[in-house]
C-alpha cells in the first residue's frame, strides 16, 4: 500500500518540476530564447493559436528573435499579438519576416523579473504541498480502514515527507539558477 501511494506520488512531483521549469523559461533573461514568444496567442482566421503553430522562431543572434511565418498573411496578426503582450519589444518586418531585438534589462527590471520568479517558486511549492496532502491523506485511509498499520501509516508519512523535501530542493535550485541568469549582466 506504501509503495503504491509513493509511485503515484512521484510523477506527480515530477509533472509540478516540469510544469515549473515551463513557466520560468519564458522569464526573460539577457539573452533571447524562442520560449519568450513561443506560447503567444495570436488571432488568427478567427482563431487563437500560439505562435509557434504558425511560425518557426529562432534567435540568429543573443539579443535577437526571428519570426518566420509559414503563411505570409500571418505578418500582420502577429505583429499586433506581440505589442499587446507585456514583453516590451516592438516588432519589425521584413521580407523574411519579423525581427524582435531585446532591449538591454534594467536594474529595476530586473527586480521585477526576480519578484515574479519568487511567485513562481511559491507557486511551484503549492502545488507539491496539495500533492503531498493527498498522499497523506490517503495514507490515513489506509490507516482507517486497517489496511496498513501504524508503523506503516508513520513510515510512509516520513518517506512522503522525504520525497517533497527533495522536489522542494530541486525547486529552490532551479530558482536560484533562474535568479543568477537574470541578475547577470
Amino acid at each position: 500500500m506504501i509503495a503504491q501511494t509513493l509511485d503515484g506520488l512521484k510523477p506527480k512531483l515530477e509533472e509540478s518540476l516540469i510544469h515549473f521549469r515551463g513557466e520560468i523559461l519564458s522569464l526573460r533573461t539577457g539573452r533571447a530564447t524562442p520560449a519568450l514568444v513561443e506560447n503567444l496567442e495570436v488571432e488568427y482566421y478567427g482563431a487563437k493559436q500560439p505562435l509557434r503553430a504558425i511560425a518557426a522562431i529562432s534567435v540568429p543572434e543573443p539579443r535577437q528573435i526571428m519570426i518566420a511565418p509559414w503563411d505570409k498573411g500571418a505578418m500582420e496578426p502577429i505583429q499586433k499579438a506581440i505589442q499587446q503582450s507585456n514583453l516590451g519589444m516592438n516588432p519589425i518586418a521584413d521580407s523574411n519576416g519579423i525581427r524582435l531585438t531585446l532591449p538591454a534589462l534594467t536594474e529595476e527590471r530586473r527586480r521585477e523579473l526576480i519578484k515574479l520568479l519568487n511567485q513562481k517558486i511559491e507557486e511551484a511549492k503549492i502545488s507539491v504541498r496539495r500533492v503531498r496532502e493527498e498522499s497523506m491523506k490517503e495514507l490515513d485511509r489506509a490507516e482507517k480502514d486497517k489496511t496498513i498499520s501504524k508503523d506503516d501509516h508513520f513510515r510512509g508519512k516520513s518517506e512522503i515527507q522525504k520525497l517533497i523535501d527533495e522536489m522542494n530542493k530541486k525547486i529552490e535550485d532551479t530558482g536560484a539558477h533562474k535568479e543568477r541568469e537574470i541578475m547577470t549582466v
